[in-house]
């Protein structure tokens, strides 16, 4: 496992992409996300059962996160074109539909393994989220068992404090007052 990551610069990558309209590839680096905040997450696998949750539910509320001058890209050790077959597979056939942000491949494990998130002896990543900000520091993780899902909601909470610049208590929620000291 890595060192903590929170409050360092994030790992440099470069993965080739599905598209999320399933149209085709692309190639994506840290370095396309400068200036705007990144939720970045690993899942273990396509065409398995919790990860469409989470992917699909991050699609559904994309335009939340972009309006906080957020992209989202998600991870896992398929290749781009598992990823395209995802996407282009209907929901009903356990596919995912067109999603609203691109699926990266990391093939080769080496990202998974610089954020500290790659299961070697199963060659998966475990489900890691980091919030990358504008400068390109770690700001956020979180890694849980592939067993459960992460929560949109709180990811989109937890984007809206480090937004806020200020000190958020516990449960805080945007329009609440930060403390003052």
């Amino acid at each position: 496992m890595a060192d903590r990551l929170v409050g360092r610069q994030a790992p440099d990558f470069t993965m080739e992409t599905a598209l999320g309209d399933g149209s085709d590839f692309g190639t994506v680096s840290l370095s396309d996300y400068k200036g705007k905040w990144l939720v970045l997450f690993f899942y273990p696998l396509d065409f398995t059962f919790v990860c469409p949750t989470e992917i699909t539910a991050l699609s559904l509320v994309a335009d939340q996160f972009k309006a906080l001058n957020t992209e989202i890209l998600g991870v896992s050790i398929d290749s781009k074109h598992t990823h395209r077959a995802w996407i282009n597979t209907p929901v009903e056939s356990n596919g995912l539909g067109k999603l609203n942000f691109p699926l990266a491949s990391d093939i080769t494990k080496s990202v998974a393994k610089d954020y500290g998130v790659l299961i070697e002896e199963e060659g998966v990543a475990l489900r890691g989220l980091f919030i990358i900000n504008p400068e390109g520091e770690i700001q956020y993780q979180v890694v849980n068992h592939n067993n459960v899902g992460r929560s949109v909601d709180e990811t989109l909470r937890v984007l809206q404090a480090l937004q806020s610049g200020g000190l958020c208590p516990i449960n805080w929620k945007p329009g609440q007052a930060t403390l003052q000291v």
